[in-house]
């Protein structure tokens, strides 16, 4: 069931994207909403899997993997509509594969991204990435910031002029408060990603020195 969900989620997102692209500011609006109940299934797949005793190693990366599909695809179209600089998701895709390729050698030592037997080594990477507080936080910050970008691609068409769209998109402190959420999302990838690669500096670092150390 938890994985249908996620697999929900990513039909849902790609629809929502369609509509950004080729739909009118009403539409796009529909898209918006869309985006909002793909994130929200984020934390819904892993509830009902802990509901239901159906967890898995398999279902956890799927999991993740879904994450990572809807993250990127949002970041990548937003650069392609030019709202964002092409960097982002450059940056987004590279602390992606390289965070991804490291819970992949954890994994194979039994270890999972979050649970008890998780990969975190020291306590700043424990509360940076696993920390309900800061995954709450990343998980808002980037659902707002796409919203956002979502609804500015609607303020640009004309037929969102003089609609409530085209006046809330006008009032500075949203706009403000929009990019806030745009450039903080992005920040907090790179800094919840960094704890991430020094833990697995030291760990398999660490074991490549002792490996080769002659005896």
């Amino acid at each position: 069931m938890a994985n249908l969900i996620t697999i929900g989620r990513l039909i849902l997102l790609f629809v929502a994207i369609g509509m950004i692209y080729w739909g009118s500011a009403a539409m796009i609006a529909v898209a918006i909403v869309v985006i909002a109940i793909v994130f929200a299934g984020d934390g819904l797949d892993g509830y009902v899997a802990r509901r239901t005793k159906s967890t898995s190693q398999f279902g956890a990366v799927f999991d993740i993997a879904g994450d990572r599909i809807v993250e990127n695809s949002l970041w990548v179209i937003f650069a392609e509509l030019q709202l964002i600089p092409v960097w982002i998701p450059l940056v987004v895709l590279t602390r992606g594969f390289i965070v991804d390729g490291i819970r992949s050698m954890s994994y194979a030592e039994g270890m999972t991204a979050f649970g008890e037997n998780n990969m975190m080594r020291s306590p700043l990477t424990q509360w940076l990435t696993a920390g309900r507080p800061m995954r709450l936080l990343f998980g808002w910050a980037k659902l707002l910031a796409f919203v956002f970008l979502g609804g500015l691609v609607a303020y640009d068409l004309r037929d969102a002029s003089g609609t409530w769209l085209g006046d809330l998109y006008s009032w500075d402190p949203f706009r403000y408060a929009g990019w806030i959420c745009v450039w903080g999302s992005v920040v907090l990838s790179i800094v919840r990603g960094i704890p991430v690669v020094y833990d697995a500096f030291l760990t398999y670092g660490r074991d490549a020195k002792t490996s080769s150390t002659p005896e």
